[in-house]
This record gives C-alpha cells, sequence and structure tokens, in this order.
C-alpha cells in the first residue's frame, strides 16, 4: 500500500535524515583514522589528517540541513545560530601544540592560515548575505516576525563579533575560536532538547516517554559538556586519557540521538515544523 505524503513532508523528512547520516558520515571518518593512524587528541583535531575533508563536509552538510527546517520557534531560532557556529567548527580548526607555536602554548600551523583566512571571509560573507536574504524573503511573505528579527540580529552580531575579534586580536581568536564555537553548538544542542522536553509537539503525538528522551539527552549533554570543561581545565587530558576525544564523541553521540527522537516523533506530521 502506497503511503500518501506531502513534498513538504517529505522534505523535511529528507533533512533530517540527511543531519543524522551527516553524523554517522563523520564518526565513520574519524573511527577509520583512528583505527588506521591511532589516537587523535579530538574529534576535531582530525581536521590535520586524512578525515578532514570528512570533517568539514559534514560540519557544512549539518549546517546546511540546520538552516533548512523552516519555523519561527525558540528551537529554530537556536538551531540557526547554532548553524554558524557548526560552520566556524568545521573551517576553523582547532589550534595544536609544539614547536611551530613557540613562544604561544597552541596555535594554527602557518600553512593552514591562509586557507582558514579564505574560508573565513567566504564563510562570514555568506551568512551575512543569508541574514539579509531571510530578512527581506520574510517581509515579502509576510512572515517577518520578532523571532526572526531577534535570530536574524543575533546572527549578525556573531558574525560581527567574530570577524572583529578576528582583526583586533588574531593570534587570540586563532587559538580558540574553534573551542569557543565548539562549546556554544554543543549548549545549543543541550538547549534545543530540553525545550522540547519542556514544550511538546502540538500533535501531542511525543508522548512522556519522547519528553522523557528529551530530558534525558539534555541533561546529559550538559553533563558532558561540564565534565570536558573540567577535565580541560584541571589537566586530566595532559595525564594521557583523551577526554577531549572521549567528552566530543560523547556530544556527537548524544546530537545522534536528539535527531533520531524527533524524527520518529515528527515523521508524519504534514507540515512537521519545529514548532509552530
Amino acid at each position: 500500500m502506497r503511503i500518501r505524503t506531502t513534498s513538504t513532508q517529505r522534505t523535511y523528512r529528507y533533512v533530517r535524515l540527511a543531519i543524522i547520516g551527516a553524523t554517522v558520515f563523520l564518526a565513520i571518518g574519524v573511527g577509520v583514522e583512528l583505527v588506521a593512524h591511532g589516537p587523535l587528541p579530538s574529534v576535531s583535531a582530525s581536521y590535520y589528517t586524512p578525515a578532514g575533508p570528512v570533517f568539514v563536509g559534514a560540519l557544512s552538510a549539518i549546517a546546511l540541513a540546520l538552516l533548512a527546517l523552516s519555523g519561527r520557534s525558540l528551537e529554530q531560532g537556536l538551531l540557526d545560530v547554532g548553524a554558524v557556529l557548526a560552520l566556524v567548527v568545521a573551517f576553523v580548526p582547532t589550534a595544536v601544540t609544539g614547536e611551530r607555536c613557540m613562544p604561544a602554548p597552541r596555535c594554527i600551523p602557518p600553512e593552514v592560515r591562509e586557507a582558514v583566512l579564505n574560508n573565513g571571509v567566504a564563510v562570514a560573507s555568506l551568512v551575512l548575505l543569508g541574514v539579509v536574504a531571510a530578512v527581506v524573503l520574510a517581509r515579502v511573505q509576510g512572515t517577518l516576525s520578532r523571532g526572526v528579527v531577534v535570530t536574524t540580529s543575533v546572527v549578525g552580531l556573531l558574525v560581527a563579533g567574530g570577524v572583529g575579534w578576528a582583526v583586533a586580536a588574531p593570534s587570540a581568536f586563532l587559538a580558540a575560536a574553534h573551542e569557543v564555537a565548539a562549546v556554544g553548538f554543543t549548549a545549543i544542542v543541550a538547549a534545543v532538547a530540553g525545550v522540547a522536553a519542556w514544550r511538546p509537539h502540538p500533535s501531542g503525538r511525543g508522548g512522556p516517554r519522547v519528553r522523557g528522551a528529551y530530558a534525558a539527552v539534555a541533561v546529559a549533554i550538559a553533563v558532558t559538556l561540564i565534565l570536558l570543561v573540567v577535565g580541560v581545565a584541571t589537566g586530566v587530558d595532559r595525564s594521557g586519557f583523551p577526554v577531549v576525544l572521549v567528552g566530543e564523541a560523547v556530544a556527537l553521540l548524544l546530537f545522534s540521538v536528539f535527531w533520531i527522537v524527533q524524527t520518529v516523533e515528527l515523521w508524519n506530521e504534514v507540515d512537521p515544523t519545529l514548532r509552530g
């Protein structure tokens, strides 16, 4: 029996499946690198390995998919900001240690900086053009709301702040921008899961179990993020335990769990926006 679906419904399904697929793609790429060449200090460090194109491509796909999900809700606004941070994580690599960084303790290798500059300018320009396009489209379509204005304003300020930081203190930006964006993105995913648990979907099809799953993911991501920061601050990573690699892997798994749960919950929605 053929199941009738709308074009919008199929699009939403494919976009959510694309997020899950890109996450699995990243996990496989990093996993192959770990098996072939041994431990990495972090998932983000795969940027400098043969898995680098997978790392950048997967995060770019995730960012595009997050932006493609329409909606005027708090969740969607958070995910729009998260998409921008995901692009920063993808194109501004994590800093490394070594003699090439002296006297600084950590840096992005000189041979990579030109690519980071090129990619950074392209990403910032595209995001700012996207902000203008989003406002114009919302105005034309009659959907310009306070939420759209707030989200586009936050994204615009985020890009302006990042560009200002890069221009005023390029060394500090290159040394810390990746980590700041990664922590921000992870915190946003936790917040989105928390909102999904707090404000159930209007259809009510999810039920207590789905809300409980969202709440569990939100708490688990928050705990993982806290333990990761504490582990780095207290030097656990220098003791030989790959605290950053483990923390990022767990966060990646929880990110996948959230999207799997939400994809299942909203699979049969005729117009499955995140929230009305």
